[in-house]
């Protein structure tokens, strides 16, 4: 037993690892599955749990923020106030806002994805008011002469034009909900961030590394998906100008 512990403590060895191979030396583990396609198939998994948890924050962000931001929008006295009650929320510390849904929502993913949904909010509240300010307001008196009402004005004009700044919103928002995702483990919601979790806590380099680099990698990806989401949805004019 002492020969196993050392082999945690100076061969960086995770404990599933060290017993499953003490098992197959002795001949008690007679059917031993591939370490490393056990290794891909638990990275898999972790990644597609990881995405669940982006994915429905995320939506769910989207479907709170934007026609908040058109009401906010219409109703500028509560602009200012609300913009700062959730930018205030944001500020807590991410691990401390996981706790803090604990008492309310219990253990598991629900609480991870509320924390996810506060988080991502801000981000694409402030960028689809951005972008309906930022319309001309030449455009904005155009469409009144020729007798859009405030309805068609939003729909027809506004909202097409703010697309890029909404977007772009909706891109940093997911950004965060990658990194903030891997927190989650410490509330048993799963994901990558259960590899990080328990290399830390066994001191084991590669192990946080398992984690680390796929919750990157998904980061890459998901930019990578909103750069084409972006070409088919903005035209090529409004792009270069947000680039510049």
């Amino acid at each position: 037993m002492q020969a196993l512990n050392a082999q945690v403590l100076f061969e960086k060895k995770s404990f599933k690892e060290i017993a499953r191979h003490f098992l197959t030396r002795k001949n008690l583990l007679k059917h031993a599955s591939n370490e490393d396609e056990n290794k891909w198939h638990e990275i898999v998994e972790h990644s597609f749990v990881h995405l669940q948890l982006t994915f429905f924050s995320l939506l769910l962000a989207i479907l709170v923020a934007i026609p908040l931001g058109v009401f906010l929008y219409r109703f500028q006295s509560l602009l200012k106030p609300t913009l700062y009650l959730i930018g205030i929320m944001q500020t807590i510390p991410s691990i401390a806002l996981l706790a803090l849904m604990l008492p309310f929502f219990g253990i598991g993913i629900v609480p991870a994805i509320v924390a996810l949904i506060i988080y991502a909010i801000l981000p694409i509240l402030r960028n689809t008011i951005v972008g309906l300010y930022s319309v001309d307001p030449q455009l904005k008196k155009v469409a009144t002469a020729i007798g859009l009402n405030d309805y068609k004005r939003l729909v027809l004009i506004e909202l097409p034009l703010a697309i890029p700044m909404i977007i772009t919103g909706i891109r940093t928002a997911a950004v965060i909900n990658v990194g903030t995702a891997t927190l989650a483990a410490f509330i048993g919601a799963g994901g990558l961030g259960e590899f990080i979790v328990t290399g830390l806590a066994l001191n084991n380099t590669n192990l946080i590394l398992q984690g680390a680099i796929p919750s990157a990698i998904l980061a890459i990806f998901l930019e990578l998906c909103f750069e084409l989401i972006e070409r088919f949805l903005v035209s090529e004019h409004l792009r270069q100008k947000i680039v510049r």
